[in-house]
């Protein structure tokens, strides 16, 4: 006695896609519903909070306005908000979840553009807490409520975007949490260290330095009142695609690629 065999293929050519803000929810709660995000989102506002309401009691008089405390507050957050992009994108390749991950959503492209919105959402967020922040500090410290332009956008808005898009393609270059968060160090502390060491002895290469290391050219431009001139603006564009916008492609190329275990 013989039976036909029988054979059902699952079509699922009209299955809609996963939302793209799904997506996004998805990579916010990821980043932040587990313990080690919830203590490191925690551990930087109160870092901010204790560096504040220090500087709040020891600056000077005259330097305790709203506008002051707040680029105290921003530059807390700036060392610290890298690394939680990192992290989101690290996550699936150092915890090997990468597989589920691009299985549920094979568009690998839809997932980078989620974490990397996720992270701006995150930063917008972290950048509020850091307002709130400052405005206790500027309570405490007795300080007026005023702000300039240059320090709203350069040192709130402008900085951080930098920090996500480089905390970004670090860790999608690197693809390893450790390795990423030990290079992104050495790139912010390590290197602007060295390099103001040479400026001060080479007077050439104090020249050259904004036009091939990003961090002094932000430096200038943090300097400088209002918008950045011809010169400045063509070394945050030289500076910036060496250590910014190759470090972001490639990472990017490598992500799209790489095989996930």
């Amino acid at each position: 006695m013989s039976a036909n065999a029988t054979s059902e293929v699952l079509d699922v050519s009209g299955t809609p896609r996963v939302p793209f803000s799904r997506l996004v929810s998805v990579e916010v709660r990821k980043a932040l519903d587990t313990r080690a995000g919830r203590w490191f989102s925690g551990s930087i506002v109160l870092l901010s909070l204790a560096v504040v309401v220090i500087y709040a009691f020891a600056a000077p008089e005259g330097s305790r306005d709203f506008g002051d405390v707040i680029t105290v507050s921003g530059g807390v957050l700036g060392y610290f908000l890298p690394i939680l992009l990192i992290l989101m994108v690290t996550s699936e390749w150092s915890q090997r979840t990468g597989l589920t991950t691009f299985t549920l959503e094979p568009h690998r492209g839809r997932v980078v553009g989620a974490k990397l919105c996720g992270g701006l959402i995150l930063g917008a967020g972290l950048i509020l807490v850091a307002m709130g922040v400052a405005a206790i500090g500027t309570l405490l410290g007795g300080g007026a409520w005023s702000i300039t332009a240059d320090v709203l956008v350069k040192g709130s808005l402008v900085a951080n975007l930098i920090g996500i898009l480089t905390g970004f393609a670090i860790g999608m270059l690197l693809m390893n949490s450790p390795a990423a968060i030990v290079t992104y160090f050495i790139y912010s502390l390590v290197l602007p260290i060295a390099v103001n060491v040479l400026s001060a002895f080479q007077e050439w290469f104090a020249d050259l330095a904004p036009w091939i290391e990003f961090n002094t050219a932000q430096g200038l431009m943090f300097q400088d009142e209002g918008a950045p001139g011809g010169t400045l603006l063509a070394q945050l564009l030289v500076s910036g695609t060496i250590w910014l916008v190759v470090p972001f492609v490639l990472g990017l190329l490598r992500l799209l690629r790489a095989e996930p275990k």
